[in-house]
């Protein structure tokens, strides 16, 4: 989805993240993933030049939930070292946060002028689809059907009057 990273889209976002994982039965995952996205969107929203626009993908791979958001400022992010900041801070600790709950996650260019930041969730097992062939069926033969054979030509440029029929009795 794309959108305008302003904090009243980011629980939007969170909402339809959470669907989404609802609609899989990754219900595991949901709020992981909605601490993951509203992490990368509160960074667009402050930080990225020229404009807050960014797309949102989730994508359920075989073993694993990844999760992306994709602007149009081309600076990578710098991760804060958590050992040296402030304590009392309310920023900074966005990618730590991201790390700490994922599996995996980074950031790359994208283009000349943009980039995308994304973080992966493994799948719990009961979820991924089985690698094992589902049973063939046979296939039975029967006879063809035959439609009725119709003695009558019908014109279908020139309407025929039909009886009136009624659904109540009497």
């Amino acid at each position: 989805m794309e959108l305008q990273a302003l904090p009243s889209r980011i629980g939007q976002v969170r909402r339809i993240v959470s669907a989404q994982l609802r609609y899989w039965h990754l219900d595991p995952l949901i709020d992981r993933a909605a601490l993951g996205v509203t992490e990368l969107l509160t960074n667009v929203h402050q930080h990225a030049r020229p404009d807050k626009m960014c797309t949102v993908e989730i994508e359920l791979l075989l073993d694993r939930l990844m999760v992306s958001v994709r602007d149009h400022d081309p600076r990578l992010p710098v991760v804060s070292d958590v050992h040296d900041a402030d304590a009392l801070a309310t920023c900074g600790r966005g990618l730590a946060m991201v790390a700490a709950v994922s599996e995996s996650w980074g950031a790359r260019p994208d283009g000349e002028s943009g980039k995308v930041v994304w973080f992966t969730l493994p799948t719990p097992v009961a979820a991924r689809p089985a690698t094992a062939r589902p049973p063939q069926r046979r296939a039975v033969e029967k006879p063809a059907r035959r439609f009725a054979e119709v003695g009558q030509r019908v014109d279908l440029r020139r309407p025929e009057h039909a009886p009136a029929r009624s659904a109540v009795v009497g």
